[in-house]
């Protein structure tokens, strides 16, 4: 009883949805329910409201320019100082050893990636909106650099004469060659930066979501790889040849492998010890962060520690063991960019800008989703496009945030850009007072440094199972970006991948789900028939469901789908009516006497037969013995439709969008059912969808507003009403 009483409460308690209106089509809303609001301001008055000056609007316009002067005002300096300086100490002993050893893969001399870790995160401070990402040198970026740059500045280019006599030999131009690497490194990030830039001010910071994660993380993986591959010779102290372009990856590690038998076993021993080591740390970090009141700097222990030993052993001289080399002291004066170099960049420079973008909006708004704060893409387009613009003319790479840094400077309790500041003044410590102390640093430890901050690329594998399950399609996409990239290069990589992503929608749309829709009795709910029991076709009623929009791409598909679930093909009805004429006329030509037509009915629908006279009497006579021609002409005669469906629904409710071939198809479509007595009316279409199809001049004598309806249950009443159930024939 109490379980009775306790199902009555909660019966009670449900709510509940009682409306009782009459059927609408649109043309009654629009004459009855709905105005449209007119709108009196002239073009003139519109864009004068958008171009006026206010000191509300000038206001806006700079915090929005300079997101610094909303927040630096009212920094907590109690609450936040300590943090952030915590936080810029940490990530700053980060960034050093990084910076030095990303510009390896940009094919720089190291002391670049220095300027490029202070002048981008000075500037970001006061463009950005991110209060916990870093900016700088990053892998991928730097790789994708390193690969223009040594296209473009080949080590063949610069082999000089040397000796005497008859004697003469070719050496390769190390200082010529890097100049001109820089140059070209410099050129494309200034290129860079105007395409961030412009992109920003034109509010293209939607073009991210063209990179969709499988995307991005395929790709990544094969940066990780590049990257991997290009730091082995240094790991093995061997002398190859740097390679770029389609199938690098196999040429560097063919190269490798040739001469490997001149591996350099101070080298590798050093380098395999600074992996160890740091795989260690890192692994320490992970399992005890919580604990830990700052990650253990394990970048610069190894840097600190193989300098230190490079140095006391003399590796270089005693072993041969490759280091840094010279770092200039001081910062270099602002000077402008070789221009001429720009028409051979532009096509790698909106690679490097889109990806440089994708990753850092991509981290910066996981971080203010954690925190609790709003990042605004457009302006990081602006922030990082100044970023690259301005530190470019001051000998830059382009830059992005770090992954690895970002977490270190959130982790460590970063609150806001201070901390950033600061790492970048320490970066500036070293360039201008001690950067000499680093020249003896073994490039081998940069390459472990390289190698151990990819392994959070690499556990990118593992979304390999869980794509399977979840998305076949996802799964392709991350497939492609990563053997595309692999193969073809990184710039060629990300056009195919971008290219076959789109592929991916454009097929969607083209392999939509089609359904026929049954009503479940007691509810306004429309299901497919095929997917649940309870849903119940109306007789003489098809009502077709496709969550697609309609356009060029798929039109013709959505009427052939539309043939075929229905199963009422308006050709094949106009081939039989035209057979039964053929028939009628054969038939009269035959007998005088007019044609006997007779129908039977059942459940299902209306199924005809053509009978000449002496066919009926000849079937009477041998069914009563005897025939009777006046018996023959009294009998009443029924003539059935060519189909059991007399109307077809289309629900429009998930369409968002039709073109002009779309629309076409749809009122050619609806002209031949019309041909065959099929009515069909369409039903849940949006008010923007209708105002499209204004537009578009869809409204015609073929197709009028009254056979629209807001939902399809309003289409089901009218129909039911316009068509009642047939009654069966009487035979007299």
């Amino acid at each position: 009883m109490e379980q009775e009483a306790a199902a009555r409460e909660d019966a009670d308690s449900q709510l509940m949805y009682r409306i009782e209106r009459p059927v609408y089509d649109e043309d009654f809303i629009r004459s009855q329910l709905l105005n449209p609001k007119e709108n009196s301001s002239t073009l003139r008055q519109r864009l004068a409201y958008k171009c006026r000056c206010s000191s509300e609007k000038a206001k806006a316009t700079a915090l929005s320019f300079l997101p610094i002067l909303s927040w630096l005002p009212a920094y907590p300096v109690k609450e936040y100082l300590f943090s952030d300086v915590v936080s810029g100490l940490s990530t700053g002993v980060v960034q050093l050893p990084q910076g030095l050893a990303y510009a390896m893969l940009a094919a720089v001399p190291p002391v670049y990636g220095l300027y490029s870790s202070f002048y981008p995160v000075l500037l970001y401070t006061f463009f950005g909106t991110s209060r916990h990402i870093s900016v700088g040198t990053f892998a991928v970026i730097s790789l994708m650099i390193g690969g223009v740059a040594v296209r473009e500045a080949p080590d063949s280019m610069f082999y000089v004469p040397h000796g005497n006599g008859s004697n003469t030999s070719l050496i390769l131009d190390v200082e010529a060659r890097d100049a001109r690497r820089v140059q070209v490194a410099v050129v494309l990030t200034t290129l860079v930066g105007i395409i961030q830039f412009v992109l920003g001010l034109l509010r293209f910071g939607f073009v991210a979501i063209y990179l969709t994660e499988p995307l991005v993380r395929g790709f990544t993986t094969a940066a990780a790889v590049h990257v991997v591959v290009s730091q082995l010779k240094y790991l093995l102290g061997v002398k190859t040849q740097r390679f770029a372009g389609p199938l690098s990856v196999i040429y560097s590690i063919k190269a490798v492998l040739s001469d490997i038998t001149s591996t350099n076993v101070a080298t590798l021993i050093l380098g395999l010890v600074c992996l160890v080591f740091l795989y260690g740390v890192k692994d320490l970090n992970e399992r005890f962060k919580k604990k830990l009141p700052i990650p253990i700097p394990g970048e610069i222990i190894v840097v600190i520690v193989s300098t230190s030993v490079s140095f006391g052993l003399s590796l270089s001289d005693d072993y041969k063991v490759d280091v840094v080399g010279k770092i200039p002291t001081g910062l270099l004066p602002p000077a402008a960019p070789e221009f001429s170099l720009l028409p051979n960049l532009v096509t790698d420079s909106f690679a490097v800008a889109i990806v440089g973008f994708s990753m850092g909006i991509s981290l910066a708004k996981i971080f203010a989703l954690k925190h609790g704060y709003s990042v605004d893409g457009n302006q990081e387009l602006i922030a990082l496009g100044l970023c690259n613009f301005i530190s470019s003319f001051f000998q830059t790479f382009a830059i992005t945030c770090s992954m690895s840094r970002s977490l270190v400077q959130e982790s460590t309790g970063g609150k806001t850009q201070i901390a950033g500041l600061l790492a970048s003044l320490m970066v500036l410590l070293v360039v201008v007072a001690i950067g000499f102390v680093f020249q003896p640093l073994p490039q081998t430890a940069l390459a472990a440094i390289i190698m151990v901050n990819l392994l959070g690329m690499f556990k990118q594998f593992r979304d390999i199972p869980g794509l399977w399950k979840t998305s076949k399609i996802e799964l392709a996409i991350w497939l492609v970006a990563f053997i595309a990239s692999v193969l073809l290069g990184l710039d060629y990589g990300l056009l195919v991948a971008i290219a076959f992503a789109i592929l991916t929608v454009i097929y969607r749309t083209q392999s939509p789900k089609n359904s026929i829709l049954g009503h479940v009795p007691g509810t306004g709910l429309y299901c497919d028939v095929d997917e649940y029991e309870e849903a119940a076709e109306y007789e003489g009623i098809k009502i077709f469901h496709s969550n697609s929009s309609i356009y060029f791409a798929n039109s013709d598909l959505y009427v052939n789908a539309l043939k075929e679930k229905t199963g009422v093909n308006p050709d094949h009805l106009q081939a039989a009516q035209k057979a039964r004429n053929k028939r009628k006329e054969k038939a009269n030509g035959t007998n005088n006497s007019p044609l006997k037509m007779c129908a039977k009915y059942n459940e299902r629908g209306v199924t005809h037969e053509v009978l000449s006279l002496n066919h009926v009497a000849e079937e009477q006579k041998g069914q009563t013995g005897h025939s009777s021609s006046e018996s023959l002409s009294e009998e009443m005669v029924f003539i059935g439709p060519l189909s059991a469906v007399h109307t077809i629904i289309l629900d429009w409710t998930p369409a968002s969008f039709i073109d002009s071939v779309g629309a076409k198809a749809i009122k050619q479509v609806i002209k031949e059912y019309a041909a065959v007595d099929v009515q069909v009316v369409i039903a849940g279409c949006s008010r923007n969808l209708l105002s499209e199809l204004d537009t578009l001049q869809f409204f015609t004598e073929a197709m009028t507003p009254e056979m629209m309806f807001p939902t399809v249950h309003d289409a089901v009443l009218r129909c039911q009403r316009s068509h009642p159930k047939p009654l069966q024939p009487d035979r007299r």
